[in-house]
């Protein structure tokens, strides 16, 4: 069966000499596994549009156990992001977040959307890295059916007081008259980050990006984001470790 669609590759692996294994998130398959003859050669048309972030037009070969991306045509390949050590390390979590949550088999629209967006912003310096990166956790999370319950302190129903703690483990808030068990995991949220945090699951798409944070609250931000996933997939993002580790 053919098919033309269009997909970001957000893994690549070489194969001999010539030919790559890719990831592709795509709008109409979700996550797919497929091979590309020929990838590596740079005189091969498809050497640009299956490589690592590029965007590109698609047309693809499904057979029994494995797909194989006959023809490919660059969209965008985020090229200012390649220029930028930094940046490159933050698109490549990027990327791994999309291939750990976002649907194989299935329609992708929105998650391919989102994530394009995410890069768009990063590469043109439309926002900060510390505040793409937890919109991008939160609402890839939330899209794939794990959205946390932000509405409420769990225990009395306060909806808002100047601390609250949001419990990652088990995605749910509570405020500092009804925190008794110090033993679970919480992370401290004042009235500006809560509001934050809420936007991050609740905005509307075209509204995702659009809120200002002090940086230290930013910091907040992103810790409760990163516990939030952890818990969740169960697993530390090793291309996360990495990006923290040459951004701090």
């Amino acid at each position: 069966m053919k098919f033309r669609t269009e997909g970001l590759i957000i893994k690549e692996q070489n194969i001999g000499e010539q030919d790559k294994l890719v990831f592709a998130l795509t709008k109409s398959n979700g996550v797919i596994r497929a091979f590309v003859k020929g990838a590596k050669n740079i005189k091969n048309g498809k050497c640009a549009a299956a490589s690592l972030l590029s965007y590109s037009r698609l047309t693809i070969y499904k057979g029994r156990e494995s797909y194989i991306i006959g023809e490919a045509q660059p969209i965008r390949i985020f090229s200012k992001l390649r220029s930028d050590v930094t940046k490159m390390c933050l698109a490549q979590y990027f990327c791994e977040l999309a291939l750990t949550i976002c649907p194989r088999e299935q329609k992708a629209d929105s998650f391919l959307s989102l994530v394009l967006n995410s890069l768009y912003l990063l590469s043109e310096n439309k926002r900060s890295a510390d505040l793409i990166k937890p919109c991008l956790e939160m609402r890839l999370a939330s899209m794939a059916g794990y959205m946390p319950d932000l509405r409420m302190c769990r225990e009395c129903g306060e909806y808002i007081t100047p601390l609250m703690y949001f419990l990652p483990r088990i995605g749910a808030l509570e405020c500092a008259d009804c925190r008794t068990d110090v033993s679970e995991p919480a992370i401290a949220l004042n009235e500006g980050t809560l509001t934050a945090l809420r936007h991050t699951v609740y905005a509307d798409d075209d509204k995702l990006f659009s809120f200002a944070l002090p940086k230290d609250d930013l910091v907040v931000l992103n810790a409760a984001s990163e516990s939030y996933l952890k818990y969740r997939f169960e697993k530390d993002f090793k291309t996360l470790v990495f990006y923290k580790t040459i951004s701090s």
